[in-house]
């Protein structure tokens, strides 16, 4: 079991700990209902060093992005971040992740921490089409790199006290490299998983326990909280974010799960299952991931079976819980076709009872 560089902060703070991707992680400091709110009106600290990071370099960084990647990495520009899945070559999808854009020969991803080992021996079996040599043009850095996620409203003000770089107001999915909190070369960018605005600072190991220090001195004004991945989950469903393992997986294409929109089909580019991929755009699928929300009392959880008026199944829950912000049970599901218009009655099969529940799209919680 490994630890973060961070890990002597959160058993210090009396977190509660859990294995989790091969690291000792925390699950809740305070509780997650507590820590969630924290982050939709202020600021917490999420620990994601357990993400893994890899670097593509070269002249044929981009071709080999291209081919890789459901997304095109060629629309991307310096200091510009993009979301993506790999295909698997099946229809099914190998992980989702981040590119980082440095220039046109150097590229960083970002990856889940449960896929690493997977997602890298991935990259390796189609690095040589392209010339790419692992340990040179492409490097595993995952167990170089620290990374602190300050998420909230409040996040970017108080992340503010600790560079002279302008960072309050970046555009979502960027990044910069700065000197932050007197730390040079630091990552700083704004993808956000919770949908509540803010900011991932990625430094080097060695720079952890200053980064940390910095980051709560800095929020302590604002009432900085320490979150724990609990919370991280409750709120990344609140906005109807997938979670590899859950939502998607080696089984799940990316137009199954309503990511066509990272699926760029273009005349000059062939990528990984481009034609299943196209096949399943143009003829459509029989199931789709969609969200729903509760009408009768209950919290409904993953693989809870959906069913129709007359008891028939007719999908599955793939993510669940009972909203902190909303205080209704919401969730998603795989659903046969039929049954994805918004406001059409489902139920969910909760301890025996087909509790009634309706279908929308996601956020699930909009801030007024």
């Amino acid at each position: 079991m490994k630890n973060t560089i961070f890990t002597r902060f959160h058993e210090a703070a009396g977190a509660r700990m859990i294995p989790f991707a091969g690291f000792n992680m925390p699950v809740e400091f305070a509780g997650i209902n507590e820590e969630h709110v924290a982050v939709r009106e202020g600021v917490g600290v999420f620990d994601v060093s357990h993400m893994g990071e890899f670097w593509v370099t070269g002249p044929d960084a981009l071709p080999f992005l291209r081919y890789i990647a459901s997304n095109d990495a060629a629309s991307l520009t310096d200091g510009k971040v993009q979301y993506t899945c790999f295909p698997n070559g099946k229809g099914g999808i190998v992980d989702d992740f981040l590119v980082y854009r440095f220039n046109a020969e150097k590229y960083l991803l970002v990856v889940n921490a449960a896929n690493i080992e997977k997602d890298w021996e991935w990259c390796v079996s189609q690095a040589g089409r392209f010339g790419i040599r692992p340990g040179k043009d492409l490097v595993n850095a995952s167990d170089e790199i620290s990374q602190l996620a300050v998420q909230g409203p409040l996040a970017l003000k108080a992340m503010q006290k600790l560079t002279a770089a302008p960072v309050a107001e970046m555009e979502w999915y960027t990044f910069k490299i700065i000197e932050f909190a007197g730390i040079k070369d630091v990552i700083f960018s704004t993808t956000g998983y919770t949908g509540a605005g803010g900011c991932e600072i990625y430094v080097r190991n060695e720079d952890g326990p200053k980064l940390w220090e910095a980051v709560f001195d800095a929020g302590r004004e604002f009432n900085i909280r320490s979150v724990g991945l609990g919370a991280r989950d409750t709120l990344r469903l609140e906005m109807g974010y997938c979670l590899y393992g859950n939502d998607i997986n080696d089984q799940t294409s990316p137009i199954e799960a309503g990511l066509g929109w990272i699926t760029k089909f273009s005349d000059d580019r062939d990528f990984v299952d481009k034609a299943l991929l196209l096949q399943q755009k143009k003829e459509g699928v029989k199931r789709r991931l969609k969200g729903f929300v509760m009408i009768d009392r209950g919290i409904p959880r993953q693989h809870y079976e959906v069913v129709n008026a007359s008891g028939e199944r007719i999908g599955e829950v793939t993510s669940g819980t009972m909203s902190p912000m909303l205080r209704q049970g919401i969730g998603m599901a795989y659903l046969d076709e039929g049954y994805w218009k918004p406001d059409t009655e489902i139920f969910i099969r909760i301890r025996n009872k087909d509790l009634r529940a309706r279908v929308v799209n996601p956020p699930f919680y909009k801030k007024d």
